[in-house]
Formats: C-alpha cells, structure tokens, sequence
C-alpha cells in the first residue's frame, strides 16, 4: 500500500515530519512526501496556472514544490510520483480545520486534491497551534489510518475525511466522533498598518468565534477532548433550494421575454 502525505504548513513543519514518521512504520506500508516549501495555510484549493513549478530533494527524501497544497498533490498523482497512490493524507496542522476554516484550508485542498481524482484522502489538524502533543497526534494518525486499512476502506472508492485532534496525550484523547462542520461568527476587522513610505497595509483579520458549536458539530467534540471526524464532499450545490430557485429562475425567464426591446 502506497500513501502520499502532504499539508500546508511546508515541508519542515513539525505535524508533517511527525505524520511521516508514525505511517511509515505500518506494516506493508510505502510513504512519500510532495509538500509545499514554504507556509500556505488558507491556500484551498488554489491552483499555480500562470507560474513553473520546481521540485527539490530535502536530505530526508521528502520532496518539495515551489507551489500550493492542491499544486504538490496534483503535480504528484499527474506525473511526478509515476504511480498511484492508495491513499492521500495531509497534516497535520498546525491548528484546527473545524466549521467554516475548511473552505480555506490548504490542509483540506490538498486531501480534496486527492479526493477529486478519485483516491481516498484525510486531512489531519491539531486543534490548538503551537505543536504541543504533536506526538500523540501523529499516534492516533497512525492508529486511525491502521484501522481503515484493516477495515478495508482504502478501496477505489473515494472518501474524504476532515480529522481534528485535541492536543493532549494520547491516553488523554477520547474517543473518535462522527461530526457536522460547526460555524463561525464573521472574520475579525482588517488589521491596518501604515509603511514606511506612508501607504496603508492590511492583513486580514483573525478568524471569528465559534457561532455553532452545539452538540454533535466539530467543535463541540473537540472542546470535551474527542477526536472529531466529519465526512466532506465537493457538490456545492444548495439542493434544499433548487425548486425556489427554478420557480425564480422562471419567473426571470418570463420578465426578460415580455420587455420591451431596447
């Protein structure tokens, strides 16, 4: 079996050298890393179209892009890795990838990546920055990944999966729960500052407080110290209100045919 890890927080981040290290001590199991050379958090799933890529050795084997998250897995599985792997796991994190976060995680883009061409992937997050337990993070990656391979759900049928870790040790960390994405109150205010030169500069705004953080979402199962799993999928369409949206759509149909020529 062959896993392709990947994440957002480069190459050198501590969550990806940890993930590494804890897969590649499963049985019959073949590890690669194709990661980011510098910090792309909040990427997505952005895509480098305008710009060459580079790939370079680092002296532990893992490879390394002058690109996004999305870029390194899509570069791997098109032509880079000259196999296909079995499974795409990014992270982990360097802070949680909860609620509203996963639009703009590079962490998520890069499992999607793997995800939108058809291979299982997860995407792997600690809940709190800073790496602390970062160890027992990477242990109960390792023990979730056995079980599914154990189970047999690393198939030809694609999944993706959205993991968050509390930073505790790991006869700490409670049980796995199955999770919705919670919601987050708006993005803080722009952060201004003035250059040297006298020209405002922005940097945008910390992330909002938890707004939907009931029971059975994300951010309630990590706050008692469970690990929560929420199943992702990429169809964006509001299917609870296309008969509205016809209805309207018709309705536009209409006013467009009955006025008056210009």
């Amino acid at each position: 079996m062959k896993i392709l890890i990947s994440n957002d927080d480069g190459y050198q981040a501590p969550g990806i050298v940890a993930l590494h290290d804890a897969l590649k001590t499963l049985d019959g199991v073949e590890v690669e890393v194709v990661a980011p050379e510098h910090n792309n958090s909040a990427k997505s799933n952005a895509l480098t179209l305008h710009s060459p890529l580079s790939v370079h050795k680092a002296h532990n084997g893992f490879r390394y892009v002058n690109g996004t998250p999305a870029d390194c897995v899509h570069i791997a599985l098109t032509g880079l890795l000259g196999y296909r792997p079995d499974l795409v796991v990014s992270g982990i994190n360097n802070g949680a990838n909860m609620g509203d976060d996963t639009i703009y995680s590079g962490t998520v883009g890069a499992a999607m990546e793997g995800y939108l061409f058809g291979i299982p992937a997860i995407a792997f997050s600690q809940v709190d920055k800073g790496w602390g337990e970062i160890e027992a993070a990477a242990a109960k990656a390792r023990e979730m990944v056995a079980q599914m391979v154990a189970q047999q759900l690393v198939t030809e049928t694609p999944w993706l999966l959205n993991v968050n870790i509390p930073n505790l040790p790991l006869n700490a960390l409670k049980s796995i729960k199955l999770c919705r994405l919670g919601r987050r109150h708006a993005a803080e205010r722009v952060i201004v500052q003035e250059s040297p030169r006298g020209e405002a500069m922005y940097w945008i705004g910390g992330a909002g407080a938890a707004k939907d953080d009931a029971e059975g979402t994300d951010f309630h199962a990590t706050a008692q110290g469970h690990v929560s799993v929420t199943p992702l999928k990429v169809d964006l369409t509001d299917h609870d209100n296309l008969g509205y949206w016809a209805q309207t759509a018709s309705r536009w149909v209409e006013g467009a045919q009955g006025a008056p020529a210009a």
